[in-house]
């Protein structure tokens, strides 16, 4: 008898194992608890579910130490050897419900521009595709027909980028000249005269977020002659000087906390209010310049209150009051994350409203960093190099988890499907290339390009890619 219980206690001891469920962020969903060794992701799910009281059931998936549980516990102690004297960390990543097709196939080839096509971006709806190029048009494009719908007429120089509002009621372009234009995507027409103020040409373009402001008025826009400024749409003009670097702005965005964050040729990331444009902060650190910018809200943030399903909105106090609701179920209670890549090979993750300094520097690129990009539930964070690799790190820590290699020159940009499984990279080696984030391979090579790929993107609703280079073509792919 005593044997038995003895042996009894004994297995049980053996069999469950101290775990502690956490949320992406750390906090924990509730205390540590004992599960059975053979509990596998299928178990997690209905637990998770269950604390949380999810009325809906959400499927999640479990990470210990950044790597993804696909077998049961016990499988996973004793191949990783892990010690189980203290309660084991897994945190509970809430997946998109919807899945997306991997791209596989060019749909289209559109010919039409005379120069090479140096931008691309679908609408917020995903409904429209818009192209900037080097033969000074803008372009908008009929995704159903794949044939162009307007080419739009105005500017004097070379397109370098271009940006829809949230709401999807203007594209504004920005040109190698300084000046930009601001069209209406219902006609192709420009609504009013050219904005002019800036005295060099126009390196980024960003938009108020419509869940703090609709219908959309304001975008920021930032220059190589080191100004960022910010206008108003209705009243034709810019109401905000952004002064302050002392060399070119390279990139900018507008956060979610109703913040601009502009980084620049100077070596800083500078952090700006909107009302009366006041520097708030300055986030310093790194070595060289700084090429890219990246939100950890930047999808819902572009999207406001679109999503995969398709659903248009009346008005716009509906579409700020959605627009809202999905951009605080994305951020949850941690505050905004930046990425800032540069020239010095590395990259910085930031939590500018909490602090000035950097939460952790991330290393690891052997040539500059050119375009760094967040998943759009914020789980990981991608980054484009000279190096010729794409990097994934986790969003939340910035700590490596892979590097994708297959490009075979410079990557240029990249581009997530919306529901954060899968990674577009278009590069110098005129190819685009699809990444499997849960297998971390390679999905799908994409050539077609017959030169160089300066810009892909892939639409909010994941039905399409777009993509666009120096051989003057606007390819979309298809699932």
């Amino acid at each position: 008898m005593e044997t038995e219980t003895g042996e009894k206690r004994d297995t049980t001891t053996i069999n469950n194992v101290m775990c502690l469920l956490t949320h992406p962020d750390g906090a924990p969903l509730g205390a540590p608890m004992y599960l059975p060794q053979n509990a596998g992701p299928q178990q997690l799910q209905l637990i998770v579910n269950k604390i949380l009281d999810n009325e809906e059931k959400l499927p999640y998936a479990f990470y210990i130490s950044d790597e993804e549980l696909l077998v049961p516990l016990e499988i996973y102690l004793h191949k990783n050897k892990v010690s189980v004297e203290k309660a084991l960390p897994i945190v509970c990543q809430p997946q998109a419900i919807f899945r997306i097709r991997p791209v596989n196939r060019c749909s289209a080839t559109i010919s039409g521009h005379a120069e090479a096509v140096l931008t691309v971006a679908f609408s917020p709806d995903g409904r429209h595709l818009a192209s900037g190029s080097g033969d000074t048009t803008v372009r908008l494009w009929d995704l159903n027909t794949q044939t162009p719908l307007y080419t739009c007429t105005g500017h004097k120089n070379w397109v370098l980028c271009i940006a829809w509002s949230p709401d999807g009621k203007y594209l504004v372009s920005g040109s190698k000249s300084g000046e930009l234009q601001c069209w209406d995507p219902e006609t192709g027409k420009l609504s009013g005269n050219p904005l002019s103020g800036h005295k060099k040409w126009i390196t980024g373009i960003s938009w108020e977020p419509v869940h703090l402001s609709a219908p959309c008025r304001r975008f920021v826009s930032a220059s190589k002659d080191g100004d960022a400024r910010i206008w108003d749409v209705t009243l034709r003009k810019c109401v905000i000087c952004l002064s302050g670097h002392t060399l070119a702005i390279t990139c900018v965005k507008w956060g979610g906390d109703g913040m601009i964050y502009t980084g620049s040729q100077d070596c800083t990331i500078k952090v700006w209010e909107t009302t009366q444009g006041k520097l708030i902060r300055e986030l310093k650190g790194h070595g060289h310049w700084v090429n890219s910018l990246a939100l950890s809200t930047e999808y819902v943030l572009r999207t406001g209150a679109f999503d995969h399903t398709g659903k248009q909105y009346s008005s716009p106090e509906e579409m700020k009051k959605v627009a809202l609701e999905r951009y605080n179920k994305m951020r949850g209670n941690a505050p905004e994350r930046l990425v800032s890549g540069s020239d010095d090979f590395t990259m910085f993750l930031w939590e500018p409203f909490v602090t000035k300094h950097p939460k952790t520097r991330m290393t690891g690129h052997q040539q500059l960093v050119n375009h760094v990009y967040f998943s759009p539930d914020g789980q990981w964070v991608a980054s484009a190099s000279f190096d010729k690799s794409v990097k994934l790190w986790n969003g939340t820590t910035g700590k490596f988890i892979a590097a994708f290699r297959g490009h075979v020159g410079p990557v240029y940009q990249i581009s997530w499907s919306a529901d954060s499984r899968l990674l577009l990279s278009g590069s110098k080696d005129s190819t685009l290339k699809v990444w499997d984030i849960r297998t971390r391979k390679l999905k799908q090579d994409l050539p077609g390009h017959s030169d160089e790929v300066f810009s892909v993107d892939w639409s909010p609703d994941g039905e399409k890619v777009a993509s666009g280079g120096k051989d003057k073509v606007l390819k979309l792919w298809m699932g």
